[in-house]
């Protein structure tokens, strides 16, 4: 049987209702950030906007007060970036990011680091955080400089804390208006216990976890998608294990997308609202093709920390803060009801950011090229 097609429009109403973008949910936020496979959280702030645009009636405080319980926690995982994740998943999926991890690092210091027995620098820097002090990564590297000059500070702490030891980065980074550094510490310390060790037999179990995850969260999607999000070139097996499972697409190209037989797939008609995304969002990044989301011309801006503007599903504009306003820059051309409906929902989002002290909003010209 010939698979059938799913168009452009088809995959940005699917991608929109998984990632809570078609209407806001009514959901507490450790179930959405788990719902949405975790969030890409290098630029601390930036989740509380995400999830903003997703939940209904959303609390900054609520997410802050998860970080500070612990139920959810900043850590590199997926592509070896800062992800907020929930605390369950840190410990679930850390093991089975492992070896991508260091081959990331590896990737930008293998000379710096060439002759370092990496098994023994993990050593050496779990027994300087067995104290249960909270380190900087250069706080960290320094205390293990002694024994590897050569390497230099950023190589040896981006390998130990990018890599080598899971670790969290501790309140209050990432806290609502706050500006703390970053200060880490393992898992057993911060969690109470390890990351989960792989199972023994060979069988990719978290594999399997992650493929399901992502295609709940991002599918229909094909291998090359999910290998984007997450970083793991190792992940053919888990899919071949659930085939069976699964069923199949093609895209306009004729590329096979996967998904979950129940997982929502709306009608291409379906209105999609104005929503304002952060910077990194994954809704944008968390695929090898973004066309579903994105326009080609404009693919760059979503590896510069460009925050969008969805029209109509589809990125339109980009959108900065200033002194409690907010600024629109559209991408093209916008209609008498777009510019309507984008201003009505940056009077909101300006609101949200400014608690209610300004609801500014400025509409720039379109962005040249």
């Amino acid at each position: 049987m010939t698979a059938a097609v799913l168009g452009a429009r088809a995959l940005n109403r699917a991608t929109l209702a998984r990632q809570l973008l078609l209407e806001r949910a009514d959901i507490p936020a450790l179930d959405a950030v788990a719902r949405l496979g975790g969030m890409q959280a290098q630029e601390p702030q930036e989740p509380f906007v995400g999830l903003w645009s997703r939940l209904r009636a959303f609390d900054p405080a609520e997410l802050s007060g998860l970080l500070v319980g612990r139920q959810v926690v900043r850590t590199h995982l997926m592509r070896r970036t800062v992800h907020l994740v929930t605390a369950a998943d840190a410990l679930a999926w850390r093991a089975r990011h492992d070896a991508m991890l260091r081959q990331r690092v590896l990737g930008t210091y293998r000379r710096e680091l060439e002759g370092v027995d990496l098994d023994e620098l993990a050593a050496a820097g779990r027994a300087v955080l067995a104290d249960g002090e909270a380190r900087s990564m250069s706080e960290l590297a320094r205390a293990v400089a002694d024994r590897w000059p050569d390497p230099g500070p950023r190589a040896l702490g981006e390998m130990l804390v990018a890599a080598l030891i899971p670790v969290v980065q501790l309140p209050p980074r990432g806290l609502w208006r706050e500006k703390g550094r970053v200060r880490n510490l393992p898992f057993a310390s911060w969690l109470g216990r390890e990351a989960e060790p792989l199972p023994g037999n060979g069988a990719d179990l978290v594999g399997q976890a992650l493929v399901r995850r992502y295609l709940a969260a991002f599918g229909p999607a094909a291998s090359a998608d999910l290998r984007a999000w997450s970083g793991l070139a190792g992940l053919p097996a888990a899919v071949a294990a659930l085939r069976e499972e699964l069923v199949s697409f093609r895209d306009e190209r004729g590329r096979e997308l996967l998904d979950l037989p129940d997982a929502p797939r709306p009608d291409p008609g379906t209105p999609a609202p104005v929503r304002f995304l952060p910077a990194f969002d994954n809704a944008v990044l968390g695929f090898q093709d973004r066309g579903r989301i994105i326009d080609d011309a404009h693919r760059g801006l979503s590896v510069t920390g460009a925050r969008f503007v969805l029209v109509d599903g589809r990125v339109a504009a980009t959108w900065t803060v200033k002194e409690d306003t907010v600024t629109i820059t559209p991408l093209r051309p916008f209609s008498g009801a777009e510019s309507d409906a984008v201003a009505d929902e940056g009077q909101a989002l300006a609101s949200f950011l400014s608690d209610k002290e300004s609801d500014r909003v400025e509409l720039a010209a379109p962005a040249s090229g």
